[in-house]
C-alpha cells in the first residue's frame, strides 16, 4: 500500500514538473516569437529608410527625369520668351518710327495677365505642363523665324534709307538714365495753374535749373525764341523729312537761327521761363506740322524693358508743369 501510494506520488510530481517545463517552452516561444517580430519590423523600417525597393527605385528615378525635363523645358521657353520679346519690342519700334505704324500697346504685356497665366500653368498635371510647353516651344520657333524675317526687312528698308535716319528724333533731350526725370507725359493732363484737363502735347522733364539740353537729331534750328511768352525761351530744330522738335522755358540758348546741330549737340541750358510751375523741360516732335508722343522716339537709347517702365512712368503721371 505504501509502495502504491509512494509511485502515485512520484507520477504526480513528474506531471506538475512536465506542465511546468511547458509553461516555460510556451513563454519562452511567445517570447522568441515577439522578439523575432520586432527584429523583423526594425530591420524593415531600417531597410525602408536607407534603401528603396525596386518599384520605389524606379518611380523615384522617373520623378527625377521629369523634374530635369521640366526644368530644360522652363529654360528654353524662358530663353526663347526673352528672344521674342525683344525682338517684338524692337520690330514695333522700328514701325512706329520709320513707317507710322501703330504705337507700342502696353497692355497685352500686363502684369496681372502674366500672374493669371503662370498660376494657371503650374496647376496642371506634369504630363499636360510638359505637353503644354512643347506645343509652345514650337509655336515660337516658328514666330522667331517669323520675326526674324520681318526685322530682316526692316533692317533692309533702313539701310535703304541711309543717313536719313540721323535727321529722326531718337533720344532723350536730357540725360535720363535712370528713367525718373519725366514727370509729365503726351494727352490730357491736369494744368498746373487752371487745375482744368487739357491737351498736353509734349513731355515734361522736372530738372534743375541750368540743365543741359541735347539735340535729339541732326537739323537746323529754324526758330528762336527769346521774348518773354507762356512757352518762355524756346527752341526749334527743323530735322527735315517732315520732323521738328521744340524745346520750352530754357533758360539760356547756344545756337542761333540758321545753326546746323548734330544729335547730342548741347544746344541749350533748361530753366523756369515762361508760364511755368516749376524749372523743367517742355520737349515735343512734330511730324508733318502734327504734334506726336515723344516717348516713341527714344528707341536708340532704351532696351525694350526700360521703353516699357518709362511707359509706365508716363501713364502715372496726371499734372504737366506748364
Amino acid at each position: 500500500m505504501k509502495q502504491t501510494n509512494s509511485i502515485t506520488r512520484t507520477e504526480r510530481i513528474e506531471k506538475l514538473r512536465y506542465r511546468r517545463r511547458l509553461k516555460q517552452k510556451i513563454v519562452r516561444g511567445v517570447i522568441q516569437t515577439f522578439v523575432w517580430i520586432g527584429l523583423a519590423v526594425c530591420y524593415y523600417l531600417g531597410f525602408s529608410l536607407f534603401f528603396d525597393t525596386p518599384t520605389e527605385y524606379a518611380a523615384k528615378h522617373s520623378t527625377d527625369r521629369l523634374r530635369e525635363e521640366y526644368e530644360v523645358l522652363s529654360a528654353r521657353y524662358d530663353s526663347i520668351s526673352r528672344v521674342i520679346d525683344n525682338v517684338v519690342a524692337r520690330d514695333k519700334n522700328v514701325f512706329n518710327i520709320l513707317f507710322e505704324a501703330d504705337p507700342y500697346d502696353m497692355g497685352s504685356a500686363s502684369d496681372a495677365g502674366r500672374w493669371a497665366r503662370y498660376e494657371n500653368l503650374v496647376s496642371q498635371p506634369t504630363e499636360v505642363l510638359a505637353r503644354t510647353f512643347n506645343e509652345r516651344i514650337a509655336t515660337m520657333d516658328k514666330n522667331i523665324k517669323t520675326l526674324t524675317d520681318s526685322y530682316n526687312k526692316l533692317l533692309l528698308r533702313t539701310g535703304q534709307r541711309g543717313g536719313q535716319l540721323n535727321y529722326i528724333p531718337a533720344i532723350q533731350p536730357v540725360i535720363n538714365d535712370e528713367l525718373t526725370l519725366l514727370t509729365a507725359s503726351y494727352g490730357m493732363r491736369i494744368h498746373p495753374f487752371f487745375k482744368t484737363l487739357t491737351s498736353h502735347q509734349g513731355v515734361d522733364y522736372t530738372v534743375p535749373e541750368g540743365t543741359r539740353i541735347f539735340a535729339t537729331a541732326d537739323g537746323r534750328v529754324s526758330e528762336v525764341a527769346l521774348r518773354n511768352s507762356t512757352s518762355g525761351q524756346t527752341l526749334v530744330i527743323d530735322h527735315g523729312n517732315g520732323y521738328t522738335t521744340s524745346y520750352s522755358h530754357l533758360s539760356k540758348v547756344y545756337v542761333s537761327r540758321g545753326t546746323t546741330v548734330r544729335r547730342g549737340d548741347i544746344i541749350a541750358l533748361s530753366g523756369n521761363t515762361g508760364l511755368s510751375l516749376a524749372p523743367h523741360l517742355h520737349y515735343e516732335v512734330r511730324y508733318n506740322g502734327m504734334r506726336v508722343d515723344p516717348i516713341h522716339y527714344f528707341f536708340m537709347e532704351l532696351s525694350p524693358d526700360q521703353y516699357h517702365r518709362i511707359m509706365q512712368i508716363a501713364q502715372s503721371g496726371m499734372q504737366s508743369f506748364d
